[in-house]
C-alpha cells in the first residue's frame, strides 16, 4: 500500500523548534566576552573589597569584612543611597505618567500626528549632553544672574544642595525621560490595532522602566559631582569615586562598588524575569500596501490637535529645563586651554564610544540570533538570558575601580587605548534584540513548514528586520559613552586624551564661565546627522513596532505556497452528481501514484442504505403532517371520491384539515407533486 501524504502544515506551528549546535555557538562570543569584561572585573571587584588596598601600594593586606563594617556603619552611604533614590523620584513619575499619557494622545491621533511627534520628540535626545547641562545649570547658579537657573533655590549650602540638586537633574532630564519613554508606550499601544490586550505590556514595560531609572539614579555622576560638592549630595557611584580617588582607599571603594553591584544585579535579574515571564516580545508590524489605510484609529482633527497641543506642552518644559544650557549655548565663550587641537577632543570623544558600541551590539545582536532566532532550548532558550541579567544596569560605575587597576597594570593610562570602556558586550542590547528576534523565529518556522530554505528565509525574516533596531542601539550606546565623564576623567589627564566633557570642566574652571563652551560636547555635525538618522528611523521603522505579551506561536499565514511533497494545486471539480470533495485540501494534489487506503473515499449518500424496511407496526405519530408550507404531489392525492363525501381524511392530516389555511399555503391548483392529499370540506 502506498503510503499516506505528508501532514499538511499548521499555521502557527514550528517546523522544528530548535537549533541548539548553531544557537549555542552563536552566543559564544557574548559568553566569553561578558566573562572577560564583565565576571572577572566583578570578581576583582569582590576580592578587593576584602583587603586593605591603597593608591599606589603593592601590598593587599586581607580584612574580611571590615571595609564592609565601614561603608555600613557610618552614614554616608545610607545618605548616598537615600540621594540616589531621590533623584529617581521625578524621573519615574515622568517616564510612567506624563509620557504614557504622551504615547496615547499620539496614538489616537493618526499616523501623521504620531510621526510628527515622534520626530519633534528626537530633538532632546540628540541634543542632550548631561556635562553641559549640569555645567550651565551650575554657572547660572554660581553666578548669581537668578533666572531659571534659581527657580528651585540657591546651592549655598550642603542642606540646600541635597534638596535642589534632584529637582534641577528632574527639570533637565524631562525631556530626554519623555523621549526615551515614548519610544517604548508607543508600540505597546500599537497592538491595539491588532485587536490585542495592552493591559499586561503595559504593566511589564513600565515595571521594566521603574527599575532602569532606578539603576540609572543609584550611577548616577554627572549633576551631583559638577554641581555639588558635598556628601550630602554624592550618589553611591560619587561616594565611590571619592573613597577611591581623594582618599585612595580601593579596599574601601570596592566594597561600596560591590554593595552597589549587588543592588543593580537585583534589578537586573527582577527586569529579566519579567520578560520572561510575560512573554515580552517586539516585532515589526508589516507595511501597508501603497495606498491602503495605515491600522488603527482614523484620523481626526480634534484628536490631532489635542496630540500636537501635547508634544508642544512637553517641548515646552523641555526648553526651560535647558533653557540655562541653550542660553550659554549663544553667548560669547574662549578657546580652548589645552594643547590639544579640537580635531584631537572630538577623536577622543567619538571613535572609542563608537567602536565600543560596534563590537558589544555585535556580539550581542550573534547571541540574541542565537537565543531567540535559533531557539536552542526550544520554548525555555530565554532561560539563557538569566547568566547575563546581573549586569543588565551595570555601567562603568561599579567597575570602574577594578578597570582603573588593570588599566595601570597594563600601562595603559593616559593613553589613547585608555579611552575605550571597559565593558565590551552590551547585556541591554543583547534582551531587546533577543525580544525582537523571538517574535520573527515565528515567522521563520511557518516559512520553513511550507519549504522555503532555512539560510535565506532565516536572513530575510530574522536578520535584515532586525538590522536597524541593532544600528538605534549602536547610536545609543555611543551617545551615552561620548558624553560620559567618569571613565574618561579616570584614565585620560593629560591634554591629548581628553574628551570633550573633561576639556569643558577644565576651561569652566579656569575661566568661570559656560558661554559658548557648552556647544564643545554637542558638535553641530553630529546633531545634525544623529536627527536625520534618527527621524528616518522613527517614520519608517519605530513606528511599525510593536510590544507585546503571551506566548510565541501567532497565526501566520503564506499565501501561495505548497507542501512538499504535494505538486502544484489541481482545480476542484464541480458539478450536478459528483460527490463533495474529500481527502487532502482542494489546494493540494497527491503525489504521483498515490493510491488511497481500502475503504477510503466519498461518504454514502444520505438516507438508509439499499433494502432496508421499517419495523411491523411502524409509522407517523398520530397527527403528524407534513409543514404548512409544502406543497402536495399529484400523484399522491387520493382519487377515491368518497372519501372526501363521506367527510373521512387520511390519519395522518386530521389536524391540518381542521386548521384554518395559513395565507402563505400555495392554492390548490398550485400544488406542488411532492406535496401529500389534502382534506376539504364536505
Amino acid at each position: 500500500m502506498a503510503p499516506h501524504p505528508p501532514a499538511l502544515p499548521v499555521a502557527g506551528r514550528p517546523a522544528a523548534d530548535r537549533h541548539p549546535g548553531p544557537g549555542l555557538l552563536l552566543v559564544l562570543p557574548a559568553a566569553v566576552l561578558a566573562l572577560v569584561s564583565l565576571v572577572v572585573p566583578t570578581g576583582q571587584t569582590i576580592v578587593r573589597s576584602f583587603q586593605d588596598s591603597r593608591f599606589l601600594s603593592s601590598s593587599h593586606r586581607f580584612v574580611g569584612l571590615d571595609n564592609y563594617g565601614t561603608v555600613l556603619k557610618e552614614g554616608d552611604f545610607w545618605r548616598a543611597l537615600g540621594f540616589s533614590i531621590g533623584i529617581a523620584i521625578v524621573p519615574i513619575i515622568v517616564a510612567v505618567l506624563v509620557a504614557p499619557a504622551l504615547a496615547a494622545a499620539l496614538d489616537q491621533a493618526g499616523t501623521w500626528p504620531r510621526r510628527v511627534g515622534r520626530v519633534l520628540m528626537s530633538l532632546p535626545l540628540v541634543v542632550f549632553s548631561p556635562v553641559a547641562v549640569a555645567v550651565a545649570w551650575h554657572m547660572g547658579q554660581a553666578t548669581g544672574k537668578g533666572g531659571i537657573a534659581t527657580i528651585f533655590g540657591r546651592i549655598d549650602t550642603p542642606d540646600k544642595a541635597a534638596t535642589v540638586i534632584p529637582f534641577i537633574t528632574a527639570a533637565a532630564l524631562f525631556g530626554a525621560v519623555c523621549g526615551l519613554a515614548l519610544l517604548v508606550f508607543l508600540p505597546v499601544l500599537r497592538a491595539r490595532a491588532e485587536g490585542r490586550r495592552i493591559t499586561p505590556a503595559m504593566l511589564a514595560v513600565g515595571a521594566i522602566v521603574v527599575l532602569a531609572a532606578a539603576a540609572t539614579s543609584l550611577q548616577a555622576f554627572t549633576f551631583s559631582g559638577v554641581m555639588g560638592d558635598s556628601r550630602k549630595s554624592e550618589t553611591l557611584t560619587g561616594l565611590q569615586y571619592t573613597a577611591a580617588l581623594r582618599i585612595a582607599n580601593f579596599g574601601l571603594a570596592s566594597a561600596i562598588a560591590t554593595i552597589t553591584g549587588l543592588i543593580l544585579a537585583v534589578l537586573g535579574v527582577g527586569a529579566t524575569v519579567i520578560a520572561i515571564r510575560t512573554g515580552l516580545g517586539i516585532k515589526l508590524a508589516p507595511a501597508p500596501p501603497r495606498g491602503a489605510p495605515e491600522p488603527g484609529p482614523r484620523p481626526d482633527a480634534a484628536r490631532s490637535v489635542i496630540a500636537i497641543l501635547a508634544v508642544v506642552v512637553v517641548l515646552i518644559f523641555t526648553v526651560l529645563g535647558l533653557w540655562p544650557w541653550l542660553s550659554a549655548l549663544f553667548s560669547s565663550g574662549h578657546g580652548s586651554s589645552s594643547g590639544a587641537s579640537t580635531g584631537k577632543i572630538y577623536l577622543n570623544t567619538w571613535v572609542p564610544p563608537l567602536l565600543n558600541a560596534l563590537v558589544s551590539v555585535f556580539v550581542a545582536f550573534l547571541a540574541a540570533l542565537g537565543i531567540g532566532g535559533l531557539r536552542p532550548l526550544g520554548r525555555r532558550s530565554e532561560l539563557l538570558l538569566l547568566p547575563f541579567a546581573p549586569w543588565l544596569f551595570v555601567g562603568i560605575g561599579p567597575l570602574s575601580v577594578t578597570g582603573y587597576e588593570n588599566e595601570r597594570s597594563l600601562h595603559l593610562l593616559d593613553k589613547f587605548t585608555s579611552l575605550f570602556s571597559p565593558i565590551w558586550v552590551s547585556v541591554p542590547a543583547l534582551l531587546i534584540l533577543t525580544l525582537f528576534c523571538r517574535r520573527h523565529a515565528v515567522r521563520w518556522r511557518a516559512q520553513r513548514a511550507t519549504g522555503a530554505p532555512a539560510a535565506p528565509s532565516f536572513f530575510a525574516t530574522v536578520i535584515v528586520p532586525a538590522l536597524p533596531l541593532a544600528g538605534l542601539l549602536v547610536g545609543a550606546i555611543t551617545l551615552i559613552g561620548a558624553q560620559g565623564v567618569l571613565w574618561p576623567s579616570i584614565v585620560g589627564v593629560s591634554a591629548g586624551n581628553r574628551t570633550a566633557p573633561v576639556e569643558l570642566l577644565i576651561r569652566v574652571g579656569q575661566f568661570f564661565t559656560a558661554n559658548a563652551q557648552v556647544g564643545l560636547t554637542t558638535p553641530i555635525v553630529a546633531v545634525i546627522l544623529m536627527f536625520i538618522a534618527l527621524a528616518a528611523l522613527q517614520i519608517f521603522y519605530l513606528d511599525r513596532l510593536v510590544i507585546t505579551t503571551g506566548p510565541d506561536e501567532e497565526t501566520v499565514r503564506i499565501a501561495g505556497t505548497a507542501q512538499p511533497g504535494w505538486p502544484a494545486p489541481i482545480p476542484a471539480l464541480a458539478g450536478p452528481g459528483l460527490p463533495p470533495p474529500s481527502g487532502p485540501p482542494a489546494s493540494y494534489a497527491p503525489p504521483p501514484g498515490y493510491a488511497p487506503p481500502v475503504g477510503y473515499g466519498p461518504p454514502s449518500p444520505y438516507g438508509p442504505p439499499p433494502g432496508y424496511a421499517p419495523p411491523q407496526g411502524y409509522g407517523p405519530p398520530p397527527g403528524y403532517g407534513p409543514p404548512p408550507q409544502a406543497p402536495a404531489s399529484p400523484d399522491t392525492t387520493s382519487a377515491d371520491p368518497s372519501d372526501s363525501e363521506s367527510g373521512s381524511t387520511p390519519d395522518h392530516g386530521s389536524e391540518e384539515a381542521s386548521s384554518p389555511r395559513n395565507e402563505e399555503d400555495p392554492r390548490p391548483d398550485e400544488t406542488s407533486a411532492d406535496d401529500p392529499p389534502r382534506a376539504t370540506d364536505g
